[in-house]
């Protein structure tokens, strides 16, 4: 029945926000020309997004290849969430112009959605379901066999506490259950915001996996950051500050840290690769 109702609710939020929906940047309004069309998984230029007028990230112009995982590291308030969240479509470039997978970054918002999985700082669980009814609920968003939802909790170690509502979990419970619903969608663009903190090492580990097997099956993937991630595990950096791309840094000089050995073996039997569709407006 809870799973029930929160579908209901998604429904409903989705129609509400199609309702709202805000109208096109100011950069498409004003006839800025779009990207051209481009074999980049992410391809922006010059893009800014201002916040009371004030720049959180300014003419950001980056080019991300299909199958790379790139670090964005830099201070606190150097625009790494912005840039994330625009490129998730959850933000609109107040100017500037892109596409993310092929598709416009304004007009093809829904398209984009269908094919992105953006882990933020908040988990977007529903607390009233248990952690195998949040899982299967998303089989039912995206069209996922649900009988990958075992192997994904026991990927995160959280196979134990499956009949709990996630709303007892704590946070970093909450994030393990993100991110076994982000390995279990298997998308074709992962971004990741800050997806070590407040982990332990177990959890930690986890998110190494995640990205070793993005990395395997040649999915895409934008990572941001405080922490160095393992050796290996990322193509390059782009360094921002002030919101702006300061550096590109080469990955043989960024600083290291030891490679985890990966902690669960069970998705990699279980997960398939789903067929994706489109998912409605203002999913949230």
């Amino acid at each position: 029945m809870r799973l029930v109702l929160a579908l209901d609710h998604l429904r409903g939020a989705a129609v509400t926000a199609h309702q709202a929906e805000p109208a096109r940047s100011r950069a498409h309004r004003a006839g800025t020309p779009t990207a051209e069309p481009s074999d980049a998984a992410v391809s922006l230029r010059d893009v800014t997004r201002l916040f009371d007028g004030l720049p959180a990230i300014s003419a950001v112009s980056l080019d991300v290849a299909v199958g790379e995982t790139v670090w964005l590291r830099g201070p606190n308030g150097s625009g790494k969430s912005t840039l994330l969240r625009v490129v998730a479509t959850a933000l609109s470039p107040t100017f500037g112009t892109g596409t993310v997978l092929g598709d416009d970054l304004v007009r093809a918002r829904d398209r984009i959605r269908a094919r992105v999985e953006y882990l933020g700082h908040q988990t977007r669980m529903y607390a009233d379901l248990t952690a195998a009814e949040n899982l299967r609920f998303t089989c039912v968003l995206y069209g996922l066999d649900p009988r990958v939802v075992p192997g994904a909790l026991a990927m995160t170690g959280l196979d134990a506490v499956a009949d709990v509502r996630a709303g007892a979990f704590s946070q970093g419970m909450r994030q393990r259950l993100a991110l076994a619903r982000a390995a279990m969608r298997n998308a074709d663009l992962l971004l990741l915001d800050e997806p070590y903190a407040g982990l332990d090492v177990d959890a930690r580990a986890i998110v190494d996996d995640l990205l070793t097997r993005a990395r395997t099956l040649g999915r895409t993937v934008l990572l941001a950051s405080h922490e160095a991630p393992a050796d290996g595990l990322v193509d390059r950096a782009v360094e921002l500050d002030a919101g702006r791309v300061v550096l590109p840094v080469r990955e043989r000089n960024r600083p290291r840290r030891a490679p985890r050995e990966p902690v669960r073996e069970a998705l990699r039997e279980t997960v398939r690769e789903p067929a994706w569709e489109p998912v409605p407006e203002g999913l949230p």
